[in-house]
């Protein structure tokens, strides 16, 4: 047979994280479970709804949609805070599967949310509980392929979901504080 007419199984992976580094990190949390980094974030209103956050060396710009008064340049709070939802959680996933020596050769994750704005952010709207504004509802899609079996992808992906900082602080109610500056 010609080695041109030869099929050829190809295979890509995405890129992989430091293993030895991750089972590091994994010890020192073992060992120490109360341990808490701290994030921090620094945000400017440019004008209108239009916001730049100073996150280290980032910056992350937001903006609300013409409907809403803004002035459509960036994504919409909403749409940043699902955005670090599918950011932890593809991180996790990475992480767990690292961790389970499996090679993911596609990792995409698909997020909706249901959210309204009746009370106009407190400017006159509908009186609302906050219970009752916010997302009411997130909807997560996982597209997930590598060298493991359906069931070994859906455990990672369960595992991932489950130890997920950021999914976890949108399922559970954490302390909150706002004050004004002095």
């Amino acid at each position: 047979m010609n080695t041109a007419m030869t099929p050829k199984t190809v295979s890509s992976h995405l890129r992989s994280i430091d293993r030895d580094g991750l089972l590091a990190f994994a010890e020192k949390g073992l060992n120490n479970p109360g341990n808490r980094g701290t994030n921090k974030v620094h945000t400017i209103t440019d004008g209108q709804y239009r916001t730049v956050s100073h996150i280290n060396q980032h910056e992350v710009v937001v903006d609300e949609p013409l409907h809403l008064f803004g002035e459509d340049t960036a994504p919409a709070p909403g749409e940043i805070v699902l955005s670090g939802l599918g950011g932890c959680l593809c991180v996790g996933i990475t992480a767990v599967a690292t961790w389970k020596q499996v090679k993911l050769s596609k990792l995409e994750v698909f997020l909706e949310g249901d959210i309204g704005n009746p009370a106009a952010w407190g400017a006159g709207g509908a009186e609302m509980t906050p219970e009752q504004m916010g997302f009411q509802e997130i909807r997560v899609k996982v597209l997930i392929e590598g060298d493991a079996s359906r069931e070994e992808l859906d455990e990672i992906v369960t595992r991932a979901n489950y130890f997920s900082p950021v999914a976890n602080t949108m399922r559970n109610p954490i302390p909150f504080s706002i004050s004004v500056m002095d």
